[in-house]
């Protein structure tokens, strides 16, 4: 398994996009801080980019340094929690957006900010600036993003529309092609093959739940 964190590590360092099982099903991955990276993986799924993303982080204290503050109902439900759950937080720490581009200069190609370690990238977040971040139940994913040191993107290995990959056999080969580095398959046995609930929180103590 280190040698299989080791290769998608330098991946992701080097700015590029993974395929991986993750505790629930296979995901597209890029590091959360990447803009560019984020955007590749919208091309990928064929997606709006003006959809967040639900990211991985390592434990509270990770998610801490990515979001203004962090209503204490999330943390009374990562406690108590037993199963794949992803939060919605209010207030995510965004990095800049791109720089207007010109047809005339630059040929309409977006300029896009260099990664912010300390800010998550603009089309991670929803437009009311809220951000969906999971704890990984899963040994392989936690070992990942700890030694990444920021947050992961973890969205569905499919395009847009079409059934969510439970498993690495059931991605397609469009997906598999459009990506720099697939993780061994053979680590999915950590996986549940069932995507995560989805909780939004608020600072006011409010709760929603979106997805069971």
């Amino acid at each position: 398994m280190q040698q299989a964190i080791q290769k998608a590590l330098e991946t992701l360092r080097a700015g590029g996009v993974i395929l991986y099982p993750t505790d629930t099903v296979w995901g597209i991955g890029c590091d959360a801080t990447n803009p560019e990276a984020v955007a590749r993986i919208y091309e990928i799924k064929r997606r709006e980019d003006s959809k967040s993303l639900i990211l991985l982080a390592s434990d509270m204290d990770m998610i801490a340094r990515y979001v203004k503050e962090i209503p204490e109902m999330a943390v009374q439900l990562v406690d108590v929690n037993d199963k794949p759950m992803t939060i919605i937080y209010p207030g995510a720490v965004t990095g800049l957006r791109p720089t207007p581009s010109s047809p005339e200069t630059d040929g309409g190609v977006v300029n896009f900010p260099k990664p912010d370690r300390n800010a998550l990238a603009f089309n991670t977040v929803a437009e009311d600036g809220t951000v969906g971040i999971r704890i990984p139940m899963m040994d392989f994913c936690q070992q990942l993003v700890y030694k990444l040191g920021r947050p992961l993107v973890s969205t569905s290995a499919n395009v847009s529309g079409e059934p969510t990959p439970k498993r690495y056999a059931d991605i397609s080969d469009e997906v598999r092609s459009a990506v720099d580095h697939i993780v061994d398959p053979s680590l999915e046995h950590g996986s549940t093959g069932q995507s995560s609930s989805i909780i939004k929180v608020g600072l006011d103590y409010s709760i929603e739940i979106i997805r069971k």
